[in-house]
């Protein structure tokens, strides 16, 4: 099947925009290539002290400088559910390296906030910041410059989005995303989100919401719902940084040991050292962008992937707009319904198929570049694959070629729905965006009176003192970056969708988050420009009309406009958000954060507007012609590329 025309007209928009910022990127990286990993250039306090503590095997390869030594970022924490699993992965990691002639290091940890435990509390405004602080911390890891490639362990909102920012930044090198799975179901989610309703009624006491979610979230590995974390795991499959069909396979399994090994062996092998260097700023070109917001669409994944993948595109040096997302979302078809989007968890999904069945049919039907480089080789035919252990225990991938459960996965021909249900919505109250995948046909438009909150627990308040118990739009503003670092406003869903179910027409509109599990409730997010730089939400009051239309793409505020240029700027006292909880320590970054619609980012902020053409640059770097690395007898069935 030839390209979509407006996949590759999309694609062709996006590359255009960004030549100047991509050659200047890729020069940069390929300078670094150039200077090479060369582990006996260094000092010999320098080396000794890089393998000081190795074991006598891997002291006598890191003195050479033919053997590829592979570097370990680790997220690990033992309070995340999604995170303890990678406790035994460094051992695991440097035996596997062994078995192949290479070695394996922890060069360093990054932090891992679990935004379900911050969620509606102050840590929460330290959780989107956390994502550049995981990116400075992986390049202090990796810039002790000892390392051919490096294994990335991690999982949830930030951490994969920050991890891919730094492995950007160290272009030059391989890097494979390596997952470690969800956990296994527990209480539906559906049944969870009841009991939370009947709690926001005062219908349900503490007790018994907090045992449904123990039921809920209930082992080792990524909650089980379709948010971030696991959108995240969709795009690392679908951008080919996960080998194929990584992502969804339990924790603490022989199959998900396997892949493990698996993914170690291939980052030796993709290394400057051998015959198929796979640098990974090279990897991520304006194709893998496109097929990764491809992906968003067709799973309706999570809203903050229009913050995080414009974000990672920019470490690129490439240009993503909210209106590729739009453009795209117009003709990527709805194929899964999962969690908050239908009944099914990830695991029902993976078991009908998962991400080979959806790579496979998007493939067939024009709506992915199959042509992309990933960290398996040359194009994306290999991902229409699932992993499994033959009777040996050997790994094979095997081919999936229909659904399991057409109420959970679709073909592309047959989608849930004709498009991926995110919107870009334009007016006089800024920029914004919608995920409308889940909402019911009858709630399209809203149109009511605006009440108007600075706080999100106002919300709540208002709702216990009975005065919303009708048709209003939420406006819940000076929730943005440079105000109190764009939180999540998650625990406003209950609330919202109790109004929902008694009739009212209801709706958000906010320059904060509303996350991976944005709902029925329609919701625009991501305002900008935001309340404090001079935003208009700052301008309404009680009353306004507002109209959150996601048919036309608008979002007005139904006032006269000779008024509306008259008013004011309302100024809120935010300096309760400013301190406390670590949050005095991030004042930096909410000063030099740019805004929504460019990725939340403090990196970057000039990049696209004075990088110099630097000059073409071929994207396959030319290989070192001298190759070491043992491979032994590879100790597994490769998918053919």
């Amino acid at each position: 099947m030839s390209l979509h025309p407006v996949i590759a007209e999309v694609t062709q928009r996006i590359a255009e925009r960004s030549r100047a910022t991509r050659n200047a990127y890729l020069a940069r990286i390929d300078a670094a290539r150039a200077q090479g990993v060369y582990r006996h250039k260094l000092g010999c306090s320098n080396l000794a002290h890089a393998f000081a503590a190795s074991s006598a095997e891997d002291k006598a390869s890191l003195r050479g400088n033919v053997r590829p030594n592979l570097g370990i970022v680790t997220a690990y924490n033992d309070m995340l559910s999604a995170h303890q699993p990678y406790e035994p992965y460094p051992e695991r990691i440097r035996r596997a390296a062994r078995r192949v002639g290479a070695t394996a290091q922890v060069a360093g940890g990054v932090p891992a906030m679990c935004d379900g435990i911050t969620q509606g509390r102050a840590g929460m405004e330290l959780s989107l910041f956390s994502r550049e602080v995981i990116a400075m911390a992986a390049a202090v890891a990796l810039s002790h410059d000892t390392f051919d490639a490096a294994l990335m362990l991690g999982i949830c909102d930030k951490i994969v989005p920050g991890l891919l920012t730094a492995a950007l930044s160290f272009g030059h090198l391989p890097v494979i995303f390596v997952p470690a799975g969800p956990m296994t179901s527990g209480l539906p989610n559906e049944d969870k989100a009841k009991v939370r309703q009947r709690h926001a009624e005062g219908k349900a006491s503490r007790a018994e919401l907090l045992d449904a979610e123990s039921a809920a979230y209930h082992a080792p590995g990524t909650c089980t719902f379709y948010g971030t974390a696991n959108s995240n795991q969709m795009l690392m499959e679908i951008m080919g940084l996960h080998l194929p069909g990584a992502s969804f396979v339990h924790p603490n399994t022989k199959l998900r040991e396997a892949l493990t090994d698996a993914a170690v062996y291939r980052a030796a092998l993709i290394t400057a050292l051998g015959h198929d260097y796979t640098p990974i700023g090279h990897l991520v070109d304006e194709r893998t962008l496109v097929n990764g917001v491809v992906g968003l669409h067709a799973t309706g994944g999570s809203t903050n992937h229009l913050l995080h993948l414009v974000a990672i595109a920019r470490a690129a040096g490439i240009v993503l707009t909210l209106e590729d997302f739009d453009a795209l979302s117009a003709v990527v078809p709805l194929m899964a319904r999962v969690y908050p989007n239908g009944s099914a968890d990830v695991n029902q999904f993976h078991a009908a198929g998962g991400m080979p069945f959806l790579i496979g049919s998007l493939l067939d039907a024009g709506l992915l570049h199959g042509d992309v480089r990933t960290v398996w080789g040359e194009g994306l035919a290999p991902y229409r694959r699932m992993p499994a252990l033959d009777d040996a225990g050997t790994l094979v991938w095997q081919e999936v070629i229909a659904s399991g459960n057409l109420d959970v996965l679709r073909p592309a021909g047959a989608p849930f729905r004709a498009d991926g249900g995110l919107r870009v919505l334009k007016g006089n109250l800024g920029r914004a965006v919608i995920k409308v995948s889940a909402m019911p046909a009858d709630r399209m438009v809203v149109e009511a009176p605006a009440v108007i909150f600075n706080d999100q627990d106002e919300v709540k308040a208002a709702f216990e003192r009975g005065e919303l118990d009708r048709d209003f739009v939420a406006v819940v503003r000076f929730q943005g970056p440079k105000a109190i670092g764009m939180p999540e406003l998650h625990k406003l869903t209950p609330t919202l969708g109790v109004l929902q179910s008694r009739g009212h027409r209801v709706a958000l509109v906010t320059d904060g988050r509303m996350s991976g599990a944005s709902g029925k409730v329609p919701a625009a997010i991501h305002v900008t420009p935001e309340a404090i730089d001079a935003g208009p939400l700052g301008k309404l009051r009680d009353g306004d009309v507002i109209r959150v239309d996601a048919e036309a793409g608008t979002l007005e505020a139904k006032v006269d406009a000779a008024e509306w240029a008259a008013r004011a700027q309302t100024h809120v006292d935010l300096s309760a958000h400013h301190v406390g909880m670590g949050r005095e320590l991030f004042a930096g970054l909410r000063n030099a954060v740019g805004s929504a619609d460019t990725g939340a980012t403090i990196f970057g902020k000039h990049d696209h507007h004075h990088a110099a053409d630097a000059g073409s640059s071929d994207h396959r770097p030319e290989r070192r012609p001298q190759a070491v690395v043992e491979a032994h007898h590879h100790p597994i069935t490769e998918p053919s590329p």
